[in-house]
């Protein structure tokens, strides 16, 4: 066989290559599925069951995001905690499919919304992106969502205090992790319940350690989208901080007494495309005893 033809059949296998893992993007960008957990946490007084939803970044599955409302139906659960980034900051993105899935959850259940980097940033950020905040706030406010802000709320029927972190943007930093200053979380957050089951929603999952000293029992994050590509035995390829093989990238970690469920996220921003690596929804059951 000759040189050139040789080089031929080489390209050929490239670009098949290619193409091939172009469509796993494709299709693992545009699908999710339905992941089920199971915690045993102190403090709580019944068992009871939520959903977390986190990194939605304004992707829709089906009409109207019905394929996520059947998703949540069939699980049926006591509540729904949002981990962060339902939308994406960009000043002209839409941020419609976001919300009009919040109002729709919110019909028929109990929403605990913590805030995420991209929500941070509409904020913060005005003179870029306007009201788009305000906005955003305004078309999810209903009686059954509790946007946590630094902030805690009680749901006296579980004895559960959930608490969510508006993490300083500071702490996002690109390429590395920034050293989170002594006492940050105890002056940016109230202070824990020993009494009850402590849930803290934090988008970074980069910072557990801290948030197992403060007082969590159980948190739930997101922010990493599960690394967009996963390989095995190596687990997430890349955070979108940029860090290559990121500790944290997604599903059950522990640490001291406390557990963090880092969501692989629902959607995706920048480049939508995920390989081998489908978004996820949590169907989560917490337990008063353990098996």
């Amino acid at each position: 066989m000759s040189m050139q033809s040789i080089l031929g059949i080489g390209i050929l296998v490239i670009v098949i290559m290619a193409a091939a893992l172009l469509a796993v993007g494709l299709i693992d960008g545009n699908r999710f599925v339905t992941v089920k957990e199971e915690f045993c946490l102190a403090g709580l007084t019944k068992e009871c069951r939520f959903v977390l939803i986190s990194d939605l970044h304004n992707k829709v599955y089906g009409k109207n995001n019905d394929k996520v409302m059947e998703a949540v139906r069939k699980i049926n659960p006591d509540f729904i905690i949002l981990a962060g980034d339902l939308v994406t900051s960009k000043a002209s993105e839409d941020m419609t499919p976001g919300i009009e899935l919040v109002k729709a959850l919110g019909r028929e259940y109990r929403i605990y919304y913590g805030l995420g980097n991209h929500e941070s940033k509409l904020r913060q950020c005005p003179d870029k992106f306007d009201d788009k905040f305000d906005r955003l706030m305004d078309g999810i406010k209903d009686k059954n969502v509790f946007l946590l802000d630094n902030t805690s709320v009680d749901i006296p029927e579980y004895q559960i205090r959930v608490t969510g972190l508006d993490l300083d943007l500071k702490y996002f930093a690109h390429f590395r992790i920034r050293k989170m200053e002594d006492g940050y979380l105890q002056k940016t957050l109230p202070k824990y319940d020993k009494s009850k089951c402590n849930i803290l929603i934090a988008h970074n999952p980069d910072y557990f350690e801290q948030y197992a000293r403060w007082g969590a029992d159980l948190v739930l994050s997101g922010h990493v989208h599960g690394g967009i590509m996963r390989l095995p035995f190596l687990g997430g390829v890349i955070a979108p901080s940029y860090k290559i093989f990121p500790k944290y990238d997604g599903g059950v970690f522990k640490s001291e007494n406390a557990t963090m469920l880092l969501g692989r996220g629902m959607g995706s921003h920048t480049i939508p495309l995920r390989f081998f690596n489908p978004a996820e929804l949590y169907d989560v059951t917490l337990k008063t005893k353990c098996e």
